[in-house]
C-alpha cells in the first residue's frame, strides 16, 4: 500500500496523480490560514508580534520533522541497501535547511521585542543553530565524493549521528534554564495556548507541511531523473 515511499517508479506514478490536487489543497489551506492569522487576537503582552508565531512554530516543527524523516530513511538505506532512501536524503536536506533558517530568523524577530535582544546563546537557540549547521554539512557533502556509494553512505551515517541533536532541541527548555518558553502544545496535557490562536497555528502548520511536501515531491522526482541519467 505504501510501497511508493520506498520505490522510485511507484513514487513517480503516485505523485503524478496527487500533485495537482496537492497544489490546489495547499493553496486553499494557506489562504485560509492567512485569513485566520489576520483575524486572530493580539496578545496582551506581545501585541502584534505574537503573529510571528504562525511562521516560527510551523517552521521549527518541520525543521525537526524533516531531519527525523532523513534519519529514518538513512537507517533504512544502510540496513536494507535501498537507493531510494539516499535520493530522499539528498532531495529534502535543502528543504529542512530552509525551514530551520526561517525558524531562526523569525525567532530573532520575535525575540527582539520580547527579550530585548536578537540572539542569546541559550540551549534551544544553540541546538537549533547546530541543526542548521548539520543541514548545511549534508548539503555540502552531497557535492563531494566522486564515488556515489561512499558519498551516500557517509551522509547517511552523518545524519544518524546528528539525530542525537533532535531530543536535545525538543527537551532543551525542560533540561536547562533558557529564555525560550516551554512547549505550549503537548500530547500529555491540554494546550496552554488559547483556542483562538491554536486554530490558525494548526492550519498554518498544515499549510507549511503541504508546501514542503509539494517542493519535496518536485525535488525527489528531479533526483530520480538525475540518478537514471548517470
Amino acid at each position: 500500500m505504501f510501497s511508493f515511499l520506498i520505490n522510485p517508479s511507484k513514487f513517480n506514478k503516485f505523485t503524478d496523480i496527487i500533485f495537482k490536487p496537492l497544489v490546489f489543497i495547499s493553496s486553499v489551506i494557506l489562504i485560509v490560514g492567512l485569513i485566520l492569522v489576520y483575524l486572530s487576537p493580539l496578545d496582551y503582552q506581545q501585541g502584534l508580534t505574537v503573529k510571528i508565531m504562525y511562521i516560527h512554530v510551523p517552521s521549527a516543527w518541520l525543521a525537526l520533522l524533516t531531519y527525523a524523516i532523513m534519519t529514518i530513511y538513512s537507517i533504512i538505506g544502510i540496513a536494507f541497501k535501498m537507493p531510494f532512501s539516499f535520493i530522499i536524503n539528498r532531495a529534502v536536506a535543502p528543504i529542512g535547511a530552509v525551514f530551520t533558517l526561517l525558524c531562526l530568523i523569525s525567532g530573532s524577530l520575535w525575540g527582539k521585542p520580547m527579550w530585548g535582544t536578537w540572539w542569546v546563546w541559550d540551549a534551544r537557540l544553540t541546538s537549533v543553530s547546530i541543526l542548521l549547521l548539520l543541514y548545511l554539512v549534508i548539503i555540502f557533502l552531497n557535492q563531494t565524493f566522486e564515488n556515489r556509494d561512499v558519498r551516500e553512505k557517509t551522509i547517511a551515517i552523518f545524519i544518524i549521528i546528528g539525530s542525537i541533536n533532535l531530543p536535545i532541541i525538543k527537551f532543551s527548555v525542560d533540561w536547562w534554564n533558557t529564555l525560550h518558553q516551554p512547549a505550549s502544545i503537548s500530547k500529555l496535557s491540554a494546550p496552554s495556548i488559547d483556542g483562538s490562536m491554536l486554530q490558525p497555528l494548526l492550519v498554518m502548520t498544515i499549510a507549511f507541511s503541504l508546501i514542503g511536501l509539494m517542493i519535496a515531491v518536485l525535488r525527489i522526482k528531479a533526483e530520480i531523473l538525475i540518478r537514471k541519467n548517470h
